[in-house]
């Protein structure tokens, strides 16, 4: 798998944004649930973007029990282009999301979360790179990265997992003509396309359903890496856990609700089976590797033994790559990468013992229908 990823990554020659002569309108939709303590943040961002062409911005409070719909109201008497959708109730993020779709007056919708601040440019960069994109395209995902990486070590370490691991999946998977998340946090879509897949499903992953549903309709699905937005990302363990469990969980949705996929004839579908592998993988990650691991502090190699450390210099040259890569984009959008050594160091040797078994909570929390609750993130 790193050496596919490693001369996939070589390979990259998509065709380069270029600057429009106009730009089309784009309707933003915001779902709010008790965000008063950043939604200001988010609406400034999108201020300073600079946009070229018309801006609609929904913000869509669901059923918010803070001061989310107070703030927006006064936003409202600085920033024109900006409508509240005040729900009384809450019903979820996707039910949130499809209520302020129906208020959309452009062909093109950006959905950003509501804690997350926009680079200055990313609005002008995603729809650029929509556009440049084969004309099969229906959705474009954004660049998610770490925002409050300073807070402590946890999100230090997560802040590489954004940067290096997430980043690079897709990336890799837009060369291959689907990207298979284009995550609510930040992405572009068509909304003839969204209209016509039923729009956001009512399911715990309602963004990999939907991007699984677009792929599913014959759409393709991109990726832009330089369009960013910052998120804040969980600061504690329960909540990071919490996050992973939603995160997987949403993959088994998408498969069991768009099972044909499978057998669709492109290039994604590689991708799709490849995904059908993570479950195993974090089964004998989990259940093998870990108590392996274990043994072998002990002087016990029955399963964990010297050879695997020849495994690390290929996952250390795939890191290098991902990194210049992504250091190159930064120095594109005058951006410098943290010094983030402890962080980095907590990545590479003990963050898959925290992210393999929150998977498997998450497998099974669909394998036992347990509750479905929303977020953000």
């Amino acid at each position: 798998m790193n050496s596919f990823a490693a001369f996939s990554l070589m390979m990259d020659r998509r065709p380069k944004r270029l600057q429009l002569a106009s730009y089309p309108g784009i309707t933003i939709l915001i779902a709010a649930y008790n965000e008063a303590a950043s939604i200001q943040d988010t609406l400034v961002s999108i201020s300073v973007q600079d946009y070229p062409g018309e801006l609609q911005v929904i913000v869509i409070n669901d059923g918010s029990r803070d001061e989310t719909a107070d703030i927006v109201r006064e936003a409202q008497l600085k920033f024109p282009w900006l409508t509240l959708l005040d729900l009384k109730q809450n019903a979820g993020k996707a039910h949130a999301l499809n209520e302020g779709l129906k208020l959309a007056q452009h062909d093109l919708v950006i959905t950003v979360d509501a804690d997350s601040y926009l680079h200055r440019v990313a609005l002008i960069h995603i729809v650029e790179r929509y556009l440049a994109d084969p004309p099969n395209t229906r959705a474009v995902a954004g660049t998610i990265l770490v925002r409050n990486s300073r807070e402590n070590l946890l999100t230090k370490t997560q802040e590489w997992d954004y940067f290096l691991g997430i980043a690079a999946t897709k990336r890799m998977q837009s060369l291959y003509q689907g990207t298979l998340v284009a995550q609510g946090a930040f992405s572009i879509y068509d909304r003839h396309a969204l209209i016509e897949v039923g729009g956001w499903p009512e399911c715990v992953g309602e963004d990999i359903v939907l991007t699984w549903a677009l792929l599913n309709a014959g759409h393709r699905v991109g990726h832009c890496e330089d369009a960013c937005l910052f998120t804040n990302a969980p600061t504690t363990l329960k909540l990071f856990v919490k996050q992973r469990q939603r995160w997987a969980r949403g993959m088994i949705e998408a498969f069991i609700k768009h099972p044909r996929i499978l057998i669709k004839p492109r290039l994604s579908t590689f991708f799709i089976y490849w995904n059908l592998v993570f479950p195993w993988l974090d089964i004998a990650f989990t259940f093998g590797f870990i108590p392996g691991i274990i043994l072998a502090c002990f002087g016990h190699y029955w399963i964990v033994g010297i050879m695997t450390l020849t495994l690390l210099p290929m996952a250390f040259l795939l890191g290098l790559l991902n990194y210049s890569i992504e250091r190159r984009m930064f120095d594109g959008l005058e951006l410098r990468v943290r010094k983030n050594f402890s962080g980095f160091l907590l990545y590479v040797l003990m963050y898959s013992f925290l992210l393999q078994p929150a998977s498997i909570l998450g497998y099974l929390d669909e394998l036992f229908k347990t509750r479905k609750t929303w977020g953000t993130k």
